[in-house]
């Protein structure tokens, strides 16, 4: 297991000197933010990033993410042109010693949440998401819900929308099959993994067609191109949203098969209705098992990479919601303490002690 930090870049108020410091850290995982999407990263502008990077002791082997533009996801006349653009990055990625690329294919809209700043019992803040909140939304009349790109002008948002009225959720497996069949090939060939992010939450958000919610997706996707360059972003938390989802299964069945190659570790405490909020990673702190999860990865064999997701802000620090430093290092050490003592205990089983 290969202990990693999100970094948002030289503007980032977590600072790369900080991270270093948090024991049994790896490296960061990071990405160009100015690029268009679409566009072709620039070999330069990543040379720049790792030479940063690695000036404070620490690895760029992940990058997340590499966004895919909406006419890929249409299937748009254009969308030839956007995947070989893709592909031209990954070459760049792969010179520049990048080794898992994670993206995702959610239309429209990122990760989304309600609010940013649920206050827990304890005084500290969360994401949290609400069905009864988000039915009152009109996404049509332009919004900036958290995790969404809200630089759509209105009017840009319901075109958008209209446009993906008449894609449903076969439309979009065959628009994700058109593009793994072009980039996966060149990800063999530069040595990259990719790995998808599953949909969050995994549900449909205004009947925008969602298709990496669950286990059965999961297994479909890799069937596409039955490539260990063709993997996942196992996310506890994005999966751990639906209550249907058996997180220990997953990353039991799928770090077995060698198709996990970055696992996101955080808990989340889950409601019937479909509402949840993020919590700390203890195993009680929230509805999932962390102790359980990791165990699993453990006896998968799994040597991947792996981060502590979303955290809370705790201790009055300001920051980038759900990106502070200080709960996500705290996070890091419980995982990386459950691994050890994990290890451990197995070696102590395996010489008859």
């Amino acid at each position: 297991m290969k202990m990693t930090f999100r970094w948002y870049g030289p503007n980032d108020p977590v600072r790369l000197d900080h991270i270093r410091q948090i024991p049994g850290m790896s490296g960061v995982v990071t990405a160009l933010y100015d690029v268009p999407v679409g566009e072709v990263w620039p070999l330069d502008a990543i040379l720049a990033l790792r030479a940063q990077v690695q000036a404070h002791g620490l690895a760029m082997e992940v990058i997340e993410s590499v966004p895919v533009h909406e006419d890929i996801k249409l299937g748009k006349p254009g969308a030839e042109r956007l995947i070989a653009n893709f592909g031209q990055t990954l070459r760049h990625l792969a010179a520049c010693g990048v080794k898992v690329v994670c993206y995702n294919f959610m239309p429209v809209f990122d990760w989304t949440r309600t609010t940013l700043a649920k206050v827990l019992p304890d005084g500290s803040t969360t994401l949290a998401f609400s069905t009864e909140e988000l039915a009152r939304v009109d996404a049509s009349q332009g919004i900036a819900l958290p995790g969404w790109d809200s630089s759509y002008r209105p009017e840009e948002l319901q075109a958008l929308l209209q446009a993906y009225a008449e894609v449903d959720e076969e439309t979009l497996w065959r628009h994700l099959a058109r593009f793994l069949e072009q980039v996966v090939p060149i990800a063999e060939e530069v040595g990259i993994k990719l790995a998808i992010h599953p949909d969050d939450p995994p549900r449909p958000i205004f009947g925008l067609p969602r298709i990496v919610k669950n286990r059965d997706d999961l297994a479909r996707l890799l069937a596409i191109v039955d490539s260990p360059a063709n993997g996942l972003t196992l996310c506890s938390g994005s999966l751990g949203a639906d209550c249907g989802n058996d997180i220990v299964a997953l990353a039991r069945e799928f770090a077995g098969r060698g198709r996990i190659h970055f696992a996101h570790l955080r808990n989340v405490k889950t409601e019937p209705n479909g509402d949840f909020y993020e919590t700390a990673h203890l195993s009680c702190a929230g509805s999932l098992d962390m102790a359980a999860i990791v165990q699993a990865y453990h006896d998968a064999g799994f040597d991947g990479y792996v981060r502590p997701d979303h955290g809370r802000m705790i201790w009055g620090e300001q920051g980038k919601p759900g990106y502070g430093l200080y709960d996500r290092a705290l996070g890091a050490m419980y995982l990386t303490g459950l691994w050890e003592g994990i290890a451990k205990a197995r070696a102590t089983l395996q010489s008859g002690e």
